[in-house]
């Protein structure tokens, strides 16, 4: 199902801030993203215009081409912040290379503190490049601070963390779905890397943990929740919290699409030729069982 993009959760960042003194480089980033914009604007007011903008037909010119500045400003605007965190995290990593473990939450604990300053870091060009109307732009963001992912995959409408994360190809993540990477148990901090293969489906409001293995067309029921570190085998349907076998996905199975074409699915009228279908698929798997 498809949202209005001012509606979706996209990728996102914790809140959680170490040290205050992080805020300088949030800071910073808002900054430079709007200098841009002033920039571009003085640029487009004064090369073009200038004096004559007080003529009718210029002013008119102005207004007709100010929509299209607004958006190449905005365009711009991500760019540019996503280009300076990207070069502030290349600097930060050669300092504290990121990785996975146990840590301490406590600010005297690097591997926490780093992890907090790389958040930081993060938030502004991935909240600018959430609000922009085409999805492509969060996987920009994505490929640029390490996410290993495709552009067939649908990973918008959930909540995506941004780092020590794999995905494949034609990977749906449901509407309020989390995809963690790392997470905070009391004084513990945990971060570990979370793997998902290819035509993986997670549902609706599910929480995927960090170190999570999902393999290839394994589906994660709706408001379900795997542990850290779980394996969700080929091929099944898991469901729960903690998530648990269901049953065997069926309709991943090799040869469907021929079976779809002989018995006439393309072109179904009525629901019986389509339960028929199910059937035989439900028969097969209790067979195999």
């Amino acid at each position: 199902m498809s949202v209005p993009s001012s509606l979706k959760v996209g990728p996102n960042t914790t809140l959680i801030l170490a040290k205050k003194r992080y805020l300088i480089f949030y800071i910073f980033l808002i900054w430079i993203s709007i200098f841009t914009i002033q920039f571009e604007f003085w640029l487009y007011w004064n090369w073009l215009y200038g004096p004559t903008l007080t003529e009718p037909k210029v002013f008119i010119h102005f207004l007709l081409l100010l929509p299209f500045l607004v958006f190449v400003m905005y365009l711009t605007s991500i760019l540019v912040s996503l280009f300076f965190a990207k070069m502030i995290l290349v600097i930060i990593n050669l300092i504290h290379k990121p990785r996975e473990g146990v840590f301490l939450r406590h600010h005297s604990d690097k591997d926490y503190r780093y992890w907090s300053l790389r958040s930081t870091i993060k938030k502004w060009p991935l909240w600018l490049s959430h609000k922009f109307p085409f999805p492509f732009m969060n996987n920009i963001c994505f490929k640029m601070f390490g996410i290993k992912t495709n552009y067939s995959n649908s990973l918008f409408e959930g909540w995506v963390d941004t780092e020590f994360i794999d995905f494949g190809k034609n990977v749906v993540v449901g509407q309020g779905a989390i995809v963690q990477s790392s997470v905070i148990f009391g004084n513990l901090f945990i971060i570990r890397k979370t793997i998902i293969e290819d035509n993986v489906m997670i549902g609706t409001q599910s929480v995927v943990m960090p170190g999570t293995y999902m393999k290839k067309n394994c589906i994660l029921g709706g408001h379900s929740m795997t542990t850290v570190g779980q394996e969700l085998e080929e091929n099944w349907i898991y469901l729960g919290a903690p998530a648990k076998k269901f049953k065997k996905n069926v309709f991943s199975e090799d040869g469907l699409e021929e079976i779809i074409k002989n018995q006439g699915i393309g072109e179904i009228k009525t629901e019986a030729r389509f339960e028929g279908l199910y059937t035989v698929r439900k028969d097969k798997e209790i067979k195999s069982d």
